[in-house]
């Protein structure tokens, strides 16, 4: 939404997510993992987020209760990334195989919402009105909420799995997941995953703007190049964990925003559709080869007793804490070469883009030189060998 005078809190409704992010393990750890079954909590939670989000548009006139009705939606919202994880490996058996394939289901609905916004809510909005920069796309999630929130209580039973074990500040922040996990390779990519969360905010918050003043239209479906791809890489992904390994997934993973970046800058001066595109494009190998990655890795890491703690635990670290620091950082830096101006220059969103792109590359260079957990690499090729 455009028009509803938020030009100085650029930053602020980005930083709804990571906050929520943070509150997430504690609700997970106090509530999700103790009392209820974990499918009862999904549709609880995506319920009543689709009420917030269906009354924050009644807000736009006033930027600090918009934000804050931002905010109550994404409590509801951060911790199912955790439950819907936990759940799903509760029901399966091989991680590297399974969960990719149960993943992309998701991803496609990132596809679908992206395509219904630029071009299903035309319909709505009037002619020459762009969907994106009105309430629709709000009212869409308020469903979409809605909707899931009724599928989610026909999944299969998911027992919460700390049923009966007594309540500990350090089991809810993650610190009895960290002190199991702690080997120095684990921290190593805890450490990696923070970082690299920084420059990550950049692209999730100021993309639509940069895509925009390149001369995009239809954004929303223009950004679903980057869920395609992200499927596509989704299914390939038992195929490069059993040739790459975790370390090298990883480490692609975190080289692609590099390059994604560099993309953006190289093709913002003179505006370059195709390596804009392919930056896009790049979000299959960006976010499988990291995020899912990363899940798979702590999961194998973790005990049947805490693989809960510890997918809290990655949240809090990528999503909140990570992106939190990143949507300020992000926010700073866009300010800066903001100035008095409406929006960048096509040369201002150049030397942006290198910006996140240099620390991406810095945070790959750690990670390579540093990380080397021969214990999950060789457990990963058991378990191919058993496959076979």
């Amino acid at each position: 939404m455009s028009n509803i005078g938020m030009a100085d809190l650029t930053h602020w409704p980005f930083t709804v997510v990571p906050l929520a992010a943070i509150f997430a393990p504690f609700f997970v750890g106090l509530i999700a993992d103790r009392y209820f079954a974990t499918e009862k909590v999904l549709g609880t939670l995506h319920f009543l987020g689709g009420i917030f989000m269906f009354l924050t548009p009644m807000f736009a006139d006033n930027p600090p209760m918009f934000i804050f009705m931002l905010f109550l939606f994404n409590l509801c919202y951060m911790p199912t990334l955790s439950l819907a994880n936990t759940c799903a490996f509760h029901h399966i058996q091989d991680q590297e195989k399974e969960f990719p394939v149960i993943r992309v289901f998701g991803t496609i609905g990132w596809i679908v919402a992206g395509l219904t916004v630029s071009f299903g809510l035309v319909y709505f909005v009037g002619d020459g009105i762009r969907p994106e920069a009105t309430a629709m796309p709000l009212y869409l999630t308020s469903m979409a909420s809605f909707a899931f929130a009724a599928l989610t209580f026909t999944l299969p039973h998911t027992p919460p799995p700390a049923k009966g074990q007594a309540v500990s500040i350090r089991s809810i922040s993650g610190v009895d997941a960290m002190k199991e996990l702690g080997t120095k390779s684990f921290y190593i990519f805890i450490a990696s995953s923070l970082l690299l969360c920084i420059p990550l905010a950049a692209y999730y918050n100021f993309t639509q703007l940069y895509l925009g003043d390149t001369g995009f239209q239809n954004i929303a479906a223009t950004q679903t190049i980057g869920q395609a791809s992200e499927v596509i890489f989704m299914l390939l992904m038992p195929f490069f964990f059993v040739r790459l390994g975790v370390k090298w997934m990883l480490g692609v993973g975190m080289f692609a925003w590099f390059l994604r970046y560099a993309l953006f800058a190289l093709g913002a001066s003179e505006p370059t559709v195709w390596m804009i595109i392919a930056g896009i494009a790049l979000h299959g190998i960006c976010y499988d080869f990291f995020f899912v990655t990363g899940q798979i890795y702590v999961d194998l890491k973790a005990s049947k007793k805490i693989r809960g703690q510890a997918q809290g635990l990655i949240v809090l670290v990528t999503y909140g804490i990570g992106m939190l620091i990143g949507a300020q950082i992000a926010g700073t830096v866009f300010n800066l070469f903001l100035g008095g101006q409406s929006a960048l220059t096509l040369d201002q969103w150049y030397q942006f883009w290198w910006v996140p792109a240099i620390f991406s590359l810095l945070v790959f260079f750690f990670f390579i030189l540093t990380f080397n957990d021969k214990e999950v690499e060789e457990q990963v090729k058991v378990e191919e060998i058993k496959a076979l």
